[in-house]
Order: structure tokens, then C-alpha cells, then sequence
């Protein structure tokens, strides 16, 4: 490697070191690590129930018994699978062969690759995720058609894929061009494309799975518009998304920037529930735009993604990697399997730290809900109703919420409301 390549090499980690400092500091400085002061009388006990009946909490346990090995298993299975193809000559292999029909161009090795490494991946895990179904389908929390399923899976995957693919397309005409700092520039692309995605989700992939109407004018819109005014959230509708089409659960939430901001509640809010709860949800949702946590979240993922880019590119300069992926240089086409694992498993490794933030930014919107609205009888009850309809285990295992929980247990949402009542601000 000549001298001015490792300079580029070196500058790369260095670039990526930074980046996730910066990363650090951001979230320490904008994560709400501390809601409310202590009680005099210390925090009230965690109910592992959480109020709910027995037979619930059974009902929740036994469902969550039932898909968690199953979803242990896919993750397990999806990441030996990458591992198999981004660290041996076999995804090189089928990177090359799967373009020899229509020539064998770099460009079709990248995007044909990736469409074929996506697909495998799912028909790989595609067993787990059709169980996974039958139980959601046996406790009455999945209401899909099996069409319906099979079609949400191939449009997932096809947006996956050609995202993907577009993102190394443009990393692979960058190596060409600049073939020293490729990796600043991608860096510098990859974190644009968060912000830009950030704006263009809500029209662009939320309606390739839901339909939206307008909510009908009445108290619960009017309610909900003055909610989001006295939040300070200025919001140009209230949607209803068709979510019955597929599941049982309940769920809202706000979505878009400017002009596209609307509050989004999903049709079996509307039917379960009654407004004051309806009301608690959506004031909850309004929480995360009115502290920034939208704006904050597109921040951190930027320049996560910025430094994740730089330390693949770092990563991908070694030549012993290479080799053992059977390709010859960042620019090869045939390293995209091995610059895939190499998202896996930095997005794997990240996961317990984006749900530690995220409990703790969801936390912050549960106390706003509950300052906006000041009825924690409603917060509590529509607590224990999510629980219950979603089938959530109130209290989950300690590692299992470490890694995977990416909101607060019901136990300790509702324990919070009761703080709240005993704090001051109650």
C-alpha cells in the first residue's frame, strides 16, 4: 500500500473516532437521564403486573414464550448467514454470477447482488417469520391474510434492497473517482441521506403499507388539535391509518416536518378506546416532537452513520479481509457481501445503546403526556390496555429489556405515573 493510501487509511479511523465521540457527547447531552426528582419517600415499588389480571400477565408470558426464541433464532440465523457470505468467497461468487447474464457490468454485480443476498437472507429466516405469524395469529394479535403477509415481506424486502443498492452503486463510483478518501465522501452522503429520509419516510414508505383518511370532524379531532397546539406542535391534520387490515395492537404517532407533520392514529385506537385515552397516546407522541426528540434522532443517526461509514471504510482497506472475501479492493463488487456483514453486525452491536436512549426519551414523552393532559387515571389505563391488546410482557426478563426493549416495561410506566402523582408537578 503506498504511503498516501495508508494516509487515507489512518485518516478514515481517525474520521470514524471522532465521528462517534461526537456521537457520544450528543447523546449524553440529549438523552433525559434524570425525569423526575426522587420522593421523599423514594420511588414508588415496581408492580410486575402492572394491575393487570392474572390471567393476563399469563396470557403475555405464554405469548412472549412462545415468539422469542423463534425471534433469537432468525437474528441468530440472518447474521450466520451473512457471515457465511461476506467472510468466505461465496458471496463473491454469487455477487459474480448472479450479473453473468446480463454481462457481468460492476453495476449489475452491485444491484443484482444485493437483490439476490436480500433475498436469500429472507427465504432463509422466512420459516421463523411464518411462525412467528401463526402465533401472532393464534393470540388474535396478527388479522393479516396470508397475501397480505407474503406481500408486506416481498415489499420490505424490495425497498431494502434497492435503498441498499443505490447507497453501494454510489460508494462504488466514489472509489473509482476518489480513490483515497471515498470513504469521507460516502460518510458525508451517508449522513445526508438520514436527514433526507427523515423528510421523505412519511410520504414515501408509509404509504406503501397503510391508507390514511382524515379523522372525521368531531370532539376527538378538535381535542386532539388543541393538544397539539398547547404542545406547541403545529400539526396540518389528524390521520386515521387502516392498521386493522393487519393487527389488533394499538398504537399513534406523529409523523413528517413542516407541512407533512400529522398526528397518525391508528383505526383500533379509535374503536378500542375511549377519548380521554386516545387523548393520553397522542399527547405522548406529541412529547417527542415538542422536546426535539425527531430532530435529535436524525442528528445521532446522522452521524452514526457517518462514522459507521468511515470505519467500514477503514475495515475494507485491509487486504487480509479482502482476500478472505474473495475480493480485490474497496471498489470490487464482490466485497458488497462483506461490507454487508459489517452493517449487521455494527448494527447489532449498537442495539442495546439506541434502546437505552430510546427508554429514556420515551420516558420524557410519557411525563410530557401527563403534564399536557394532567389525567394519570387515563395514562394508567391506556397503559394497561397496550399491554394487555399489544400482549406486552409487563416485566420482561432484565437482559431481554436491556437489549431489546426499546420502550420503558408497562411495570415501570406505571409506576411513573404514580411518581408523577406524588411529585409536585402532580
Amino acid at each position: 500500500m503506498s504511503r498516501a493510501r495508508r494516509a487515507g487509511t489512518r485518516a478514515a479511523l481517525v474520521t470514524a473516532v471522532v465521528l462517534g465521540i461526537a456521537l457520544a457527547v450528543v447523546i449524553a447531552v440529549r438523552t433525559p437521564w434524570h425525569l423526575l426528582p426522587e420522593p421523599s419517600g423514594g420511588f414508588t415499588p415496581l408492580d410486575p403486573t402492572a394491575g393487570l389480571s392474572a390471567d393476563e400477565v399469563h396470557r403475555a408470558k405464554s405469548f412472549a414464550a412462545a415468539v422469542r426464541p423463534a425471534s433469537l433464532t432468525s437474528l441468530a440465523l440472518g447474521l450466520g448467514i451473512s457471515a457465511i457470505l461476506g467472510l468466505t468467497p461465496l458471496g463473491a461468487r454469487l455477487v459474480a454470477a448472479v450479473a453473468r447474464p446480463v454481462g457481468g457490468g460492476r453495476v449489475a454485480q452491485v444491484v443484482l447482488g444485493v437483490l439476490a443476498l436480500a433475498v436469500l437472507g429472507r427465504l432463509a429466516t422466512l420459516p421463523l417469520g411464518v411462525y412467528g405469524e401463526v402465533i401472532r395469529h393464534r393470540y388474535g394479535l396478527s388479522t393479516r391474510t396470508w397475501g397480505l403477509w407474503l406481500r408486506d415481506v416481498a415489499v420490505s424486502t424490495a425497498i431494502s434492497a434497492a435503498v441498499t443498492a443505490l447507497a453501494l452503486v454510489a460508494i462504488l463510483w466514489l472509489v473509482r473517482r476518489a480513490p483515497r478518501w471515498w470513504w469521507a465522501w460516502a460518510a458525508l452522503a451517508a449522513a445526508a441521506f438520514v436527514v433526507v429520509a427523515s423528510f421523505l419516510y412519511p410520504l414515501v414508505i408509509e404509504p406503501a403499507f397503510n391508507r390514511f383518511e382524515p379523522m372525521p370532524a368531531g370532539e376527538l379531532r378538535t381535542d386532539l388539535l388543541a393538544l397539539a397546539d398547547r404542545s406547541g406542535v403545529p400539526v396540518q391534520d389528524v390521520l386515521v391509518s387502516d392498521a386493522s387490515r393487519r393487527t389488533t395492537a394499538l398504537n399513534a404517532y406523529v409523523s413528517g416536518f413542516g407541512s407533512t407533520r400529522r398526528i397518525v392514529v391508528y383505526d383500533t385506537v379509535i374503536d378500542q378506546l375511549p377519548d380521554e385515552e386516545v387523548e393520553s397516546i397522542v399527547a405522548h407522541e406529541l412529547g417527542h416532537v415538542a422536546n426535539g426528540d425527531v430532530l435529535t434522532g436524525t442528528l445521532t443517526g446522522a452521524l452514526g452513520a457517518g462514522a459507521a461509514t468511515a470505519l467500514i471504510g477503514w475495515l475494507l482497506s485491509s487486504a487480509s479481509l479482502l482476500r478472505r472475501a474473495g475480493a480485490e479492493s474497496p471498489g470490487d463488487p464482490r466485497a458488497v457481501p462483506l461490507a454487508l456483514f459489517l452493517l449487521a453486525v455494527g448494527g447489532l452491536l449498537s442495539t442495546p445503546v439506541q434502546n437505552l436512549v430510546s427508554r429514556q426519551i420515551e420516558a420524557r414523552a410519557d411525563l410530557h403526556a401527563l403534564d399536557l393532559t394532567a389525567n394519570p387515571d387515563a395514562f394508567v389505563s391506556m397503559q394497561r390496555r397496550l399491554a394487555t391488546t399489544n400482549i406486552s410482557d409487563p416485566d420482561p426478563p432484565a437482559a431481554w429489556q436491556w437489549f431489546f426493549g426499546s420502550h420503558p416495561t408497562a411495570a415501570q410506566r406505571v409506576a411513573f405515573a404514580e411518581d408523577w402523582v406524588r411529585d409536585d408537578r402532580g
